[in-house]
């Protein structure tokens, strides 16, 4: 039989609970009666504290009604950086929210990459921790950085979402409010991406904002679920509460999160106008690997998954893809969308299977070997 193949553990903790080894305390693997009462128990312990409900943007972070100003700092991973960060951190300085602290977790591996952190180091507000390719993790990494923070608030972003305008900050963080928990952004295709790309963000990403909560699982499936740390605020209080990212996993610890906040009792905000410009024409291979590892966490986490399978997506997407073509006349790209479909499904499929897959397969497929070892 060929050797299988498990993910590394890396708990931070030895206080666990029932559920594959996460944090006690955690909802993200709580079942519905423990949803429930944790729900009530955020209720109760919020009911006397000074919330955002009413809170008011400012050019100086987000000012509360009662005088306080709530902090955001930006947590941004970064890895093999080029000209793009610079760019980043200067749209960063002229929003029209201000934020106190950008904290940069830069995975080292150039010597060459040192000039560019060196230079971000020298702005005031920017501070950067280093780590090694082994030491990154999705979630752990993430969750490192929120430490490192004070703010009421923390956005996340990548390294290559260039905000499209000064009101990014602004209109991201300023729903976060009663049982919103989270916010994440629109993201726009760049001037160089293929008609392909174009159609998976305005699928993914539509023109219109909207909140998400448990009473939409049934109409939106896993949809409802659905976040993205490429452009992403958080609330401090109900991450510290609900146990924050997982401390290991090999994507996705942004829909993760999210399923356990709703499920929870809160709610997901996406909004529209809040936009980044963050786009990959990846080719057929690339895509096979990405959605190889959005297999693997699925298949790590049936607690979040298993009820809301993504495949009815994808056949939405590819339906999509035909009245988006036909309109611009762009038909003939068809067949090439669908083969591009059926290398994600293909990898889709063996990361939901890759217990049954041998260990030389795994690596080679994986787009981070190192959580594997």
């Amino acid at each position: 039989m060929a050797e299988s193949l498990k993910p590394r553990q890396r708990i931070t903790s030895t206080k666990r609970n029932k559920c594959s080894g996460e944090l006690s305390g955690s909802p993200f693997c709580a079942s519905r009666e423990e949803n429930a009462v944790l729900a009530r128990a955020f209720d109760e312990r919020r009911g006397s504290e000074t919330t955002v409900e009413h809170a008011r943007i400012s050019r100086v972070g987000i000012e509360e009604g009662k005088g306080r100003t709530l902090k955001i700092d930006v947590i941004i991973p970064v890895y093999k950086p080029g000209r793009e960060l610079t760019e980043l951190l200067d749209r960063l300085e002229t929003q029209t929210v201000s934020v106190e602290k950008i904290i940069l977790m830069y995975t080292t591996e150039e010597s060459a990459e040192e000039e560019i952190l060196l230079q971000a180091e020298e702005r005031e507000k920017v501070e950067v921790h280093r780590l090694t390719r082994q030491e990154f993790d999705h979630g752990g990494t993430r969750h490192s950085a929120v430490q490192f923070s004070q703010g009421d608030i923390f956005v996340m972003l990548t390294q290559d979402a260039m905000p499209a305008d000064e009101y990014l900050i602004e209109r991201l963080t300023e729903n976060l409010k009663g049982k919103v928990a989270v916010s994440y952004g629109r993201q726009l295709p760049g001037e160089d991406s293929n008609e392909y790309e174009k159609l998976s963000r305005s699928f993914n990403y539509p023109e219109t904002s909207c909140v998400k909560s448990a009473a939409d699982l049934e109409r939106m499936g896993v949809k409802t679920f659905f976040c993205s740390d490429v452009c992403a605020a958080y609330r401090r209080d109900v991450y510290e509460e609900s146990g924050g990212f997982l401390r290991h996993t090999i994507f996705n610890e942004d829909m993760i999160y999210a399923a356990g906040v709703i499920r929870a009792g809160y709610a997901v905000a996406y909004e529209a106008l809040a936009r980044v410009i963050h786009a990959h024409n990846y080719s057929n291979v690339q895509q096979l690997r990405r959605n190889f590892d959005l297999g693997v966490s699925q298949a790590e986490h049936p607690e979040v998954f298993r009820d809301v399978p993504s495949e009815s997506e994808g056949k939405k997407l590819v339906r999509e893809a035909w009245r988006y073509l036909k309109a611009r006349r762009l038909v003939f790209l068809y067949p090439g969308f669908c083969l591009q479909c059926g290398f994600k499904y293909a990898g889709y499929l063996l990361g939901k299977n890759y217990r049954k897959l041998p260990k030389r397969w795994v690596l080679a497929i994986t787009t981070n070997r190192y959580y594997w070892m």
